[in-house]
């Protein structure tokens, strides 16, 4: 019966697992748990090809409960149910272990029936999730449960699980494979930080050169086309590359900014990366050169009408343009302090002079006193404008950028 490669050369050892030196490293918080035999309810979180179901399957093997495994993609209440049925019976003498994989497909009142037994402790839990656990788990489950997050593979660690992967699939062979300088390197990097996926090229490559005696670097370039992306248009991954466009554009960084636009267009995600892009404009750049919203809206309203591939150009345009310009978030703070007042119902009547003199009927008029600035020396005249109970506040603040400096000098020197 064909056992995959990846399969194959699962680790049986904390030792053997590539990366996630963090959690399992020497002093690592979770090997430390593993090592004690007291293993307590746990989700691994991070994405596919991470090492969460070869740790959970190391964990089952050193403990002294029944395994039993569930995905949550294909499994249901009645999988449940059997494993309860199975508890305090000669099958589990010392409770189960489950492994359910995917765990954010189970809906709530899946969840939720394993409550009882996780909160006694028949049932010890290991779930994994490719998705951010405190949205898809029910609260329930996640105040009994611990969350390790696995990270995605440095190419240097998933070398050393590729150069394993090609060992075994020579070994299979009567004469050896050669591989060209750079293959183990190309396929490692390219695979995105997922082990299963550089192993699996491994597995195909050597499957391709049945008939040959050299794995050639041009081959392996084809096998990891493009499979370095890791990219979930609902995801975390989505919102981490998007937030991370809008930082580097705040934070001044034009090659980060760069780098995560061409991650964004690659994965054809065109309006997600418009709608930051646009954003930055008025949030981060502001009022410390505002012709930066009509240029960056030109920018995006090519990149629309283009589509890609052309769409890059503009929007690469477009982001160095924010990336290299002055910043202010004056705007910001300002609204958001005067939304702050109205949330918190700090209002008040409109002044009588701005009010809206069509309002009054026939025969109902009143004297508004409202003053046109227009008639006055600089186009300004002092006249209340916040109602009385705001009379004083302050919810803009000039920055310090030559723009926004120059305005304030001019409004200092009129309203003297």
């Amino acid at each position: 019966m064909y056992k995959p490669l990846a399969d194959e050369i699962r680790p049986s050892s904390l030792d053997d697992v590539v990366g996630q030196q963090h959690i399992l490293g020497r002093d690592g918080l979770l090997r430390r748990i593993v090592e004690s035999g007291q293993i307590p309810n746990m989700i691994f979180y991070g994405p596919s090809g991470t090492g969460k179901t070869t740790v959970a399957r190391i964990i089952a093997e050193r403990t002294q409960r029944s395994l039993r495994k569930l995905n949550a993609t294909t499994a249901g209440i009645a999988d449940i149910k059997r494993i309860i049925d199975e508890l305090d019976t000669f099958m589990t003498p010392g409770g189960v272990l489950l492994y359910l994989d995917e765990i954010q497909y189970f809906n709530k009142k899946q969840q939720q029936s394993l409550l009882e037994f996780i909160e006694d402790g028949r049932i010890t839990l290991i779930a994994s999730t490719t998705e951010n656990p405190y949205f898809c788990v029910f609260n329930a489950i996640l105040s009994r449960s611990t969350v390790f997050e696995f990270k995605p593979i440095a190419a240097a660690d998933a070398e050393l699980a590729v150069r394993r992967a090609v060992d075994i699939m020579n070994a299979r062979r009567e004469s050896p494979l050669t591989l060209e300088e750079g293959v183990t390197a190309r396929i490692a990097s390219a695979c995105g930080g997922d082990v299963r996926k550089a192993i699996n090229a491994v597995e195909l490559l050597f499957s391709a050169a049945w008939d040959r005696e050299t794995v050639s670097l041009e081959d392996a370039v084809a096998v990891s086309q493009r499979s370095a992306m890791r990219y979930d248009r609902d995801g975390d991954e989505h919102f981490d590359i998007l937030s991370a466009l809008m930082k580097s554009l705040r934070g001044s960084d034009p090659d980060a900014a760069m780098h995560y636009l061409a991650r964004l267009l690659e994965a054809g995600d065109l309006i997600g990366a418009c709608r930051r892009i646009l954003c930055s404009a008025s949030e981060d750049i502001g009022m410390a050169w505002p012709q930066a919203v009509p240029i960056v809206k030109a920018c995006v309203d090519s990149a629309l009408q283009l589509g890609l591939p052309e769409a890059r150009l503009p929007l690469a345009e477009a982001c160095l343009v924010l990336a290299t310009a002055p910043k202010s978030n004056s705007a910001v703070m300002a609204i958001d302090a005067a939304l702050a007042d109205v949330r918190a119902g700090r209002t008040g009547s409109i002044p009588r002079e701005l009010q809206n003199v069509h309002a009054d009927g026939a025969g109902f008029e009143r004297e508004q006193g409202y003053k046109y600035p227009h008639n006055y020396e600089g186009h300004w005249v002092r006249q209340q404008y916040l109602p009385d109970e705001l009379k004083d506040a302050r919810y803009y603040e000039y920055g310090d950028n030559k723009t926004e400096q120059a305005a304030r000098a001019y409004w200092e020197r009129i309203k003297k």
